[in-house]
């Protein structure tokens, strides 16, 4: 242990030296603002609901887990000191960190931080009226998590009786508990190899139990209406106006948080403004969009102040189709209900997308690098070496590449004549709509739209790229099932490849499949043939080798059968910005890279030189522990 410490600390003294100079790495008493803008407003804060990563950022830095990362992904205590596992496998027991409080948004203490808190969050989540997005990641992990979830469903509210459910289950009988005000214990439903990574995502957080009880579904809806235990306080919230964080400054790590102020103001603008303004000394942050990122790289003094954000594991894009539209009749739902349940359209446009060629619009020197080629990003997770993209199922799907020209058009006539014959029109409407407030993701499309329609051609698809709306765009218009063929992403839950299932899963709000089985539409048999796989996969709790192949062969499975299209990685941008990545936590799951924690406002932006300096720096302190 000593020598790991040891490594850790030379680790990050190496990264931090590459930005020597350049650094406000004083003590706390200094002041160290962060300045930024944004262009989507959150619709909660309440970080025990959202599925959301704007709106989880919020929850990332102002509240603490039991677990967290450093900077090079090792597991550290923060409110847990201590914890063990049982001999078999199925129970968790933690010790608090005694001391710590939760505070208001004026930084008043409003009380103690203890088991309680996770017991009462736990069963905030549990319960169906408040519809939490991570509800999931209890079931079939925390004893008894789904059947007292479940036995609060019914379908009738005036007999509430729903076939199959044991109505007397009770929340003692879950396996969250305090022990007593410090100690807390999980009881799970089988050995779950990975359950301390999912400790570091949003559903494991605490939450004071009498505000939680006292606010029910008005917890979080504002900065007032939630209390704060992590590094920051939101001490400020003035929707479409700005957000402030301010450092909390009776933090148990305090001295670990070097930025003492977040600030983000809103502009509608930001992409055409914030590069303009980080020009200028007016923000910390910019993001350079493909419009004028080559105008940025050959100016001499701009291109010194350009860099990259770092390559990510924890997020995978891919493409959906939706199997329940809903969006309005001007699209002809129905012509592409038809068409999308045809196996056969769908490989036709999984084959006709140039990835490259659509990744390009923000990576022009090295779209490649962002390629994606499954849904689970290859080095997220491995066993004894070998990496889960490389397990049988998946290996060729890896190493290929699904845009094939001639196998697009071959796809296109079989589909022409079996689509013809259910009395499907040409050519095939297809909404494809983008958020406005992402940079690059218009230009995108539109890149996508031409070369497909130029590969495939007019006579067969009309895709119609169409702005959404900047706020609420989830709920808006993934959610809702109001797009025909779009852009989505899903983030890591947990070390585990299961959790690149869960868009995919019954009552998914990606593409709706499940909808489409349960009505018997065409691609019924497919999607029960997925869900058996899954279930398969799940089943093998403990031989983490054969849990890898079955997810492995359920994931090729999906992707064979074009029920979604693989994408890239975590999009790539090119920055102005103030902050080294690097020093910041990571793991490529749960809330840690979203957290400011650990990382100093240097004085200019960092340079593309910098950037790679610490990135090498990085990956080798990496590999050093991994070799130790």
């Amino acid at each position: 242990m000593k020598k790991k410490l040891i490594a850790l600390a030379a680790g990050l003294i190496l990264i931090t030296s590459v930005f020597t100079g350049c650094g406000k790495k004083g003590g706390s008493s200094e002041d160290s603002v962060y300045r930024k803008l944004y262009a989507s407003e959150v619709t909660t804060m309440n970080y025990l609901v959202t599925g959301s990563q704007v709106e989880y950022t919020i929850g990332a830095n102002v509240i603490d887990t039991l677990v967290e990362y450093d900077n090079l992904g090792q597991i550290e205590p923060s409110l847990a000191e201590t914890w063990e596992m049982s001999p078999d496998g199925l129970t968790y027991t933690f010790k608090l960190r005694q001391g710590q409080k939760w505070y208001d948004y004026q930084g008043n203490e409003m009380g103690e931080v203890t088991a309680n808190d996770f017991v009462s969050a736990a069963k905030y989540i549990l319960t169906p009226v408040y519809e939490s997005s991570t509800v999931q990641n209890y079931f079939g992990i925390i004893k008894n998590a789904e059947e007292y979830y479940n036995s609060q469903v019914t379908d009738d509210p005036e007999t509430e009786e729903i076939e199959g459910n044991d109505l007397d289950i009770d929340f003692s009988q879950v396996g969250v508990k305090a022990l007593d005000e410090y100690t807390l214990e999980y009881t799970l439903v089988q050995p779950t190899p990975y359950f301390l990574s999912s400790l570091t995502y949003v559903c494991y957080m605490p939450a004071y139990g009498p505000l939680l009880e006292e606010s029910g579904a008005e917890y979080g809806t504002d900065n007032t209406k939630m209390y704060y235990n992590g590094a920051y306080i939101l001490s400020e919230f003035a929707p479409q106006e700005k957000h402030v964080y301010t450092k909390n400054k009776n933090y148990w790590d305090a001295d670990k948080v070097y930025i003492t102020e977040i600030n983000e103001t809103y502009n509608a603008e930001m992409a055409t403004l914030a590069p303009i303004m980080a020009e200028n000394n007016e923000i910390d942050y910019a993001e350079i969009g493909a419009d004028i990122v080559d105008d940025w790289l050959s100016d001499t003094t701009k291109s010194a102040m350009v860099s990259k954000d770092r390559i990510k594991t924890d997020y995978s894009y891919f493409y959906s189709f939706n199997f329940d539209p809903q969006f309005d009749a001007e699209y002809e739902p129905d012509n592409w209900k038809l068409a999308v349940n045809n196996e056969n359209f769908r490989q036709s446009l999984k084959a006709a997308l140039d990835r490259i060629k659509a990744i390009s619009v923000g990576e022009p020197n090295t779209p490649e690098d962002r390629v994606n080629n499954t849904i689970t990003p290859a080095n997220f997770v491995d066993y004894n070496g070998k990496d889960y993209a490389d397990y049988d199922g998946l290996a060729a799907i890896t190493g290929g590449n699904s845009f094939d020209e001639a196998a697009a058009l071959s796809y296109k006539e079989i589909a022409i004549s079996e689509l013809t014959a259910e009395g499907a029109a040409f050519p095939v409407k297809i909404l494809m709509p983008y958020n406005p407030s992402t940079t690059n993701w218009d230009k995108e499309c539109v890149v996508v739209e031409q070369q497909m329609e130029a590969l495939l051609g007019t006579d067969y698809i009309d895709i119609i790229v169409e702005a959404g709306p900047a706020t609420d765009f989830l709920s808006q218009v993934r959610r809702v099932g109001k797009y025909a063929f779009m852009l989505c992403n899903w983030g890591a839950d947990y070390a585990d490849p299961q959790t690149w299932t869960d868009p995919f899963t019954v009552d998914n709000n990606y593409n709706f499949m499940d909808i489409a089985m349960n009505k018997g539409d065409g691609v019924a048999d497919t999607v029960k043939e997925y869900y058996a796989l899954v279930d398969a996969a799940k089943a093998i709790p403990v031989d983490i080798d054969a849990r890898y192949e079955a997810f492995a062969k359920a994931e090729a499975y999906l992707i064979e059968h074009a029920l979604a299209v693989p994408y890239s990685i975590s999009n790539s941008y090119y920055l102005v910005v103030k902050l080294n990545y690097f020093e910041g936590q990571y793991a490529p799951f749960g809330v840690s890279v979203l957290r400011y924690k650990g990382q100093h406002l240097l004085e200019k932006p960092v340079s593309m030189d910098e950037f790679n300096a610490a990135q090498e720096q990085w990956k080798a302190d990496r590999e050093a522990l991994t070799n130790k």
